[in-house]
């Protein structure tokens, strides 16, 4: 069977790199790799860090790119391609534009699709924007869905997805996890190499999301420039988003205090190893609420929701809202309450095993036979 994989940014090629290499060892299947580059450098970076050429290379990333630009421009550049290998299935990941408009070209083309990571929910529209509405109507369009929790597959089957037609697998970000933790590396970023990691209690950042923009944003910095000047064994360590935006309320209100380091973005064997060095992560993220679990490490979700529940119904994130207040009082308790730290670190990763990717090419060979 031909089994075509299409993903664009960062975040989907790391959780679709171990799939693909999955897919291309087996004999029975024909995979094929899609890239649309919605992400250039990024991108590219994984691509290189799982030794994996695209078979087609879209490159639609432009300047200022909205999302009308980015969905006119995979729905032409995927046509041709679509209509030339006639794939018998079309997997997609998660909640990117990517995700959506890919589903959509298919849709056009009659192609079926597989909706990897599929189920998660807020059920807010607006929020994470535009992810929740790429996830439904992706959800919409497709023919079988790998979901990485019950929970999820019941999201589905709540919204009339026939149950024969969900697979739950765990989550394939596990799969990459462990491939990339498991191997030796050293920091080459000089930042990196000079904080002690050992000595000190080193809290390591994202935040990004378009929502969070503006006053949240503020709420957050502010609050983690309250804990790093209250606490000086403390090392916050932020790799800052390319957005100017973001960059711009990172500079205003972390910059120039002495333990808070502004880095640029890290690839992602060394971000893993950040993750796996830290004491604790706070993140705007969907990946991290997944990623920093399988390493022990508590997360912080400053976010107004999340459509990852099962990690705080695990005990492995709390939902810290973006209020100042309320981020600073749930940070400096990590800090200052051991048990409740210990408590967190300690719970199950409800999150998978490592060996999603082995279950989603078992189905799909089951299901496609």
């Amino acid at each position: 069977m031909k089994i075509m994989t299409v993903f664009g940014t960062r975040p989907e090629a790391i959780k679709m790199a171990p799939l693909v290499q999955a897919l291309n060892k087996d004999p029975e299947i024909e995979s094929v790799l899609c890239v649309t580059a919605q992400h250039r450098q990024m991108l590219d970076q994984v691509l290189d860090l799982f030794e994996l050429t695209p078979d087609y290379d879209i490159n639609i990333m432009k300047p200022n790119q909205t999302l009308s630009m980015i969905t006119r421009s995979i729905l032409e550049g995927l046509e041709p391609i679509l209509q030339k290998e006639k794939p018998d299935m079309v997997l997609v990941h998660g909640d990117t534009s990517t995700t959506f408009v890919t589903a959509l070209a298919c849709f056009y083309q009659q192609i079926p699709v597989g909706h990897v990571e599929a189920g998660l929910r807020t059920y807010d529209k607006y929020s994470p924007f535009p992810e929740e509405m790429n996830r439904v109507l992706t959800g919409d369009i497709a023919d079988l869905h790998f979901s990485p929790t019950q929970r999820n597959m019941d999201n589905l089957t709540r919204e009339g997805i026939d149950p024969a037609k969900i697979v739950i697998t765990g989550n394939t970000v596990t799969d990459a996890l462990l491939t990339v933790a498991g191997k030796p590396y050293e920091f080459e970023d000089e930042t990196l190499k000079s904080i002690d990691f050992e000595g000190k209690r080193v809290i390591t950042v994202t935040c990004h999301r378009r929502e969070n923009l503006g006053e949240f944003m503020a709420n957050i910095f502010s609050a983690l420039a309250d804990i790093a000047r209250e606490f000086d064994d403390v090392e916050i360590i932020y790799p800052v988003h390319m957005n100017p935006k973001v960059r711009e309320e990172a500079s205003q209100y972390l910059g120039g205090i002495s333990n808070v380091h502004l880095i640029e973005p890290l690839t992602y064997q060394p971000f893993v190893n950040l993750m796996a060095k830290s004491f604790f992560i706070l993140t705007d993220s969907g990946g991290m609420q997944e990623e920093a679990p399988t390493l022990g490490k508590p997360v912080l979700v400053v976010r107004r929701e999340t459509e990852r529940p099962e990690a705080i119904e695990a005990g492995t994130a709390k939902l810290a809202g973006v209020e100042k207040e309320t981020i600073y009082a749930m940070a400096k308790q990590l800090l200052t309450d051991r048990s409740e730290y210990e408590k967190m670190a300690h719970a199950v990763n409800p999150y998978g095993d490592g060996h999603a990717c082995e279950r989603i090419v078992a189905a799909l060979k089951e299901k496609l036979k």
